[in-house]
């Protein structure tokens, strides 16, 4: 490992990859630093004690806690994530964006100019709305947040929050092109690792003040890697159908005769679907922050972390919007057509609809085996900061509550720093960049990190 991580600063271009990419990593988080004017920095502290389980927070944690602090990123990389998810459902009902998808390099181009569109307006009406929902907020204690409200403060808010993002969006992009790794997915990786110190430090603290017992730590420890070896796990998991090409003579070549494989990934959804779920479940309790009526505030309640509505709900999304997703991104048609086209068939599958109606069964079954375990993961921090709520249930709530054990109802009171969406973006974008670099060491005639078999990411 040490002798692979000398090799990368012993070969010119890659360490002005790996540097390149690690500058600009920190200029984003210098950014991050930066308020944004005119707003009162304790009166927000003390206003986003309260939004934990909203959509805001939940926002707050791909901007690397920049919103938070309203800071110049606040934004951060979502509107950019939005635009191009939408333009990815529009390839599916909108023709033209089709045909654009289809005309290789010319056309992805052409997309990513609609997406980067998209974004600044998503931009410029996401901070038109914060602008004017922080100009009606006031801390708990009483506080404005914006002592001088004004369409003075509107227009630079909005100024501000939409070139940051820009900003961010440029430096992605610049990251994929002329650094290593995806741009995009290390900046929402950097937003999420920045955050583990604290984590760190709340354990610790917790530790020397005896607030925390130390079976819980090594509890907590021992969760910590079983999560990140089911996720290194099911990410690099996958089905591999075989296909066979039929031999063809065109003038005096032979071509195909040889076998490979399709591979269908366990998790092709990838953390879309919790970002979708989390989207919708947290929409209750947001309004519910802004519509003061006591009927929908009764309401909201039952979507707070740990209450049984709530989780049904939220597995019952992941599982939707992960199938959704993945008949959006992955057509069995066009692969089984493709595979006729050039010639291949799977083995004991006639051609043509025979091929997709069996590629669509076997990635049903897989999505399904994805969706549980996204949900799984997704879910997983809730219980460990609150519990499970079972004395909401109607019936059997009070005699659940009486006969479980405390830390099943109450949770371990502690913010679970190592699991969930977190940690799934983390250690997905981690094992995607370290297998670039493999490939740029093993390409040179470098040895990997791993001597005896290859790194591999999700792909």
């Amino acid at each position: 490992m040490l002798d692979s991580i000398r090799n990368i600063f012993s070969i010119p271009e890659l360490r002005r990859r790996v540097l390149f990419t690690l500058a600009l990593l920190a200029v984003y988080r210098i950014g991050a630093q930066i308020p944004n004017p005119g707003i009162s920095a304790s009166a927000l502290a003390e206003f986003w004690q309260t939004q934990r389980g909203t959509i805001f927070g939940f926002i707050d944690l791909f901007s690397g806690r920049a919103m938070s602090r309203m800071t110049i990123f606040a934004l951060g990389i979502m509107p950019y994530i939005s635009a191009s998810i939408i333009l990815q459902l529009l390839q599916v009902v909108w023709p033209y964006l089709e045909r654009l998808s289809k005309e290789g390099e010319l056309g992805r181009k052409k997309i990513t100019q609609y997406t980067r569109y998209g974004t600044l307006l998503i931009c410029f009406i996401q901070a038109m709305g914060i602008a004017a929902f922080l100009q009606s907020l006031t801390s708990p204690g009483g506080a404005r947040i914006v002592p001088n409200p004004g369409i003075g403060f509107q227009m630079l808010t909005v100024l501000t929050l939409t070139t940051g993002t820009v900003f961010i969006m440029w430096l992605g992009e610049q990251i994929s092109e002329r650094g290593i790794g995806n741009g995009i997915s290390l900046i929402i990786f950097a937003g999420i690792v920045v955050d583990m110190p604290r984590g760190l430090q709340s354990i610790v603290s917790g530790l020397r003040t005896g607030n925390m017992d130390p079976l819980r730590v090594i509890f907590l420890l021992a969760l910590m890697l079983a999560v990140i070896a089911i996720i290194v796990f099911v990410e690099r998991g996958q089905r591999r159908l075989p296909v066979s090409y039929a031999k063809r003579v065109v003038g005096r070549r032979v071509y195909g005769g040889q076998s490979t494989h399709l591979p269908l990934r366990v998790n092709t959804g990838g953390v879309i679907p919790i970002i979708f779920a989390a989207s919708i479940i947290t929409i209750p309790q947001t309004i519910a922050q802004l519509i003061k009526v006591p009927a929908f505030q009764r309401i909201s309640e039952q979507f707070n972390l740990g209450m049984p509505l709530y989780n049904l709900l939220y597995v019952a999304a992941i599982i939707f919007f992960t199938y959704f997703y993945v008949s959006i991104v992955f057509n069995p048609v066009d692969v089984a057509d493709n595979l006729r086209k050039y010639g291949g068939f799977i083995p004991g599958i006639r051609p043509g609809k025979n091929t997709s109606d069996f590629i669509d069964a076997t990635l049903s079954r897989l999505t399904l085996i994805g969706a549980i375990y996204l949900a799984a993961i997704a879910i997983l921090p809730e219980f460990l900061i609150t519990g499970f709520k079972v004395q909401a249930l109607p019936f059997i709530g009070n005699f659940l509550e009486a006969n479980l054990p405390r830390w099943f109802t109450q949770g371990l009171n502690v913010d679970f720093y190592f699991g969930g969406t977190s940690i799934l973006i983390v250690v997905g974008v981690a094992m995607d960049t370290m297998q670039q670099i493999e490939a740029q060491l093993v390409m040179r005639h470098y040895d990997g990190f791993m001597r005896r078999s290859r790194l591999k990411g999700r792909r």
